[in-house]
């Protein structure tokens, strides 16, 4: 539930400025995932603004920020470079109308099924992404990696921007540590004249993704809603729709997980609770519009979010804020960002790293099962080595295995005889769930051939979910009825005569229509 804060001015100051913290850092990153997409650094940028400004101020969870992700943007690339970058902006505006439905179907409830190791392994994997991605600002124009002074002067700026974002904070706490760290590094190189390589130089090389294809296969940059003039007579069709939609489903399942395990994160950050299903559709619209602008779209971003909230931003004014504060840079001020060097924004994203990186899952794991522990690394590793999707779904398919193979080894019976006018009844007590992992041991704990004419089985103690322990029920019946036994249930659930009642077709349970089908749901015998 989101928290109603009182006014504060010290509140909307740490909105205001951590706002602006996150929009210098938003600057490289929407550079670097356009470049990623295959599309011009402007759709990045105002894929940022448009969908952080729209997620800020309708979304579920004050305090997340939502720009151009890297997530989407792999997926992106190969969608923009067989086909054009129309073909992505009609992907984002799917993957939006899905967000939405998503929202309206109340489904983001199902994020809280994320298990505990999923989470971790969800939250050092992307750690692990943004440590990786640094690594690529440490080449040249021409791809080479730095070397000499050059990479020197880039270790020093990324050591005092480090010092100072750690410094600060025992001096005061007036102004974000961050903010205050990369305009100090800033001025510091612009004073002394210091060769490194800066946001403007970044920008240079960006500029040459003007020659890759945009929409009809012309090259430019951000043309906003003129793209739609762009397009070819056949472009609406069946055969775009085809194209266009495994995309959109894998952009929708990425954009959205990865949105809702940020805000469960800062929730827990916050200990507050944000709306799953009223972030899914800000997400959506928010997307729809921005490729309905044509760019690229986005979700939550879990570094810029950290940066937020480690900086004090924790409403709905910091998100606005770094979407204003992104279109100042982009519309205004870029010329002074570009004098900012890159060294700094890479430590600052290092900075990010060390605090998104979960270091105490190392010795969450010593109090794991071994199952725990191989999903939260399993996960990790997917996360990097494919995508969010691919790793998070692996993640809850493992753990559902692992859970549903523990049960069925909870499936126990006892055994006990008695003599009932003058008849020998054999009791089976069974203890445990049964459903399709533990129905093979309950059916092989039974012995129809040597058992007595008549015998029972007492469900006080166990329940049946689901059709494949109605099949069990099934099949013991045919077994014992083929022996020429009576067979009597006792005590079922009333879940379980649901499940009876909805499975005629499967089990017949009205004896008085069939006498020679032993079964009983009432305790009585047959």
């Amino acid at each position: 539930m989101e928290q109603k804060v009182p006014f504060n001015w010290r509140t909307y100051k740490n909105d205001t400025l951590s706002g602006i913290t996150v929009a210098l850092a938003l600057v490289p990153e929407a550079v670097a995932f356009a470049f990623v997409a295959g599309v011009h650094p402007l759709v990045g940028l105002y894929a940022a603004i448009i969908v952080g400004m729209i997620t800020a101020i309708f979304g579920g969870r004050p305090g997340m920020i939502t720009a151009a992700a890297g997530s989407l943007a792999v997926v992106m690339m190969h969608l923009v470079m067989e086909h054009g970058a129309s073909y992505l902006f009609l992907a984002v505006i799917l993957m939006g109308m899905m967000q939405i439905f998503i929202g309206v179907m109340k489904w983001g409830r199902f994020i809280r099924m994320v298990p505990s190791p999923v989470m971790l392994g969800f939250v050092n994997g992307l750690a692990l992404i943004i440590l990786v991605a640094q690594f690529t600002q440490f080449k040249d124009a021409e791809g080479q990696w730095l070397t000499g002074d050059s990479l020197n002067i880039m270790l020093l700026i990324i050591a005092a921007t480090l010092a100072i974002i750690y410094l600060l904070p025992r001096l005061t706490k007036a102004v974000p540590s961050a903010l205050a760290a990369i305009v100090l590094v800033s001025v510091a190189v612009v004073l002394f004249d210091i060769n490194a390589i800066t946001v403007g130089d970044r920008a240079a090389v960006s500029g040459t993704l003007e020659s890759l294809v945009y929409g009809d296969g012309t090259a430019g940059g951000f043309q906003g809603l003129s793209w739609f003039t762009t397009l070819p007579a056949d472009f609406w069709s069946l055969q775009t729709l085809w194209i266009v939609l495994p995309y959109a489903v894998i952009l929708t399942i990425i954009g959205s997980v990865e949105s809702l395990l940020t805000m469960t994160l800062i929730d827990d950050i916050t200990e507050t609770r944000g709306k799953a299903n009223k972030e899914c559709i800000a997400l959506g619209a928010a997307n729809c519009t921005a490729g309905t602008f044509g760019t690229m779209g986005g979700c939550a971003l879990i570094g810029q979010s950290m940066i937020n909230v480690k900086s004090g931003g924790t409403g709905r004014l910091s998100g606005i804020t770094a979407a204003l504060g992104l279109l100042v840079i982009v519309l205004v001020a870029s010329p002074l960002i570009e004098q900012v060097p890159i060294g700094a924004l890479v430590s600052l994203m290092f900075f990010v790293v060390i605090a998104t990186f979960n270091w105490s899952s190392w010795n969450i794991m010593r109090g794991m099962t071994k199952a725990d522990a191989f999903v939260m690394l399993l996960v990790t590793a997917l996360t990097v080595i494919f995508d969010l999707a691919v790793a998070v779904i692996a993640g809850v398919v493992v753990s559902a295995l692992v859970f549903a193979w523990q049960h069925a080894q909870r499936i126990l019976l006892e055994t006990s005889l008695e003599e009932r006018d003058g008849k020998t009844v054999k009791t089976y007590k069974v203890q445990g769930p049964l459903f399709f992992a533990s129905a093979k041991n309950f059916i092989d704990s039974f012995d129809p051939k040597n058992d007595p004419e008549c015998v029972q089985i007492d469900f006080m103690h166990s329940r049946v979910y689901d059709h494949t322990g109605l099949e069990a029920i099934d099949s013991l019946t045919k077994k014992y009825r083929a022996a020429g036994k009576k067979l009597v249930l006792k005590h079922l659930s009333p879940e379980c005569h649901v499940l009876l009642e909805d499975a005629k077709d499967l089990i017949e349970i009205n004896v008085s229509e069939d006498p020679h089908y032993h079964v009983s749901t009432s305790g009585r015998q047959a």
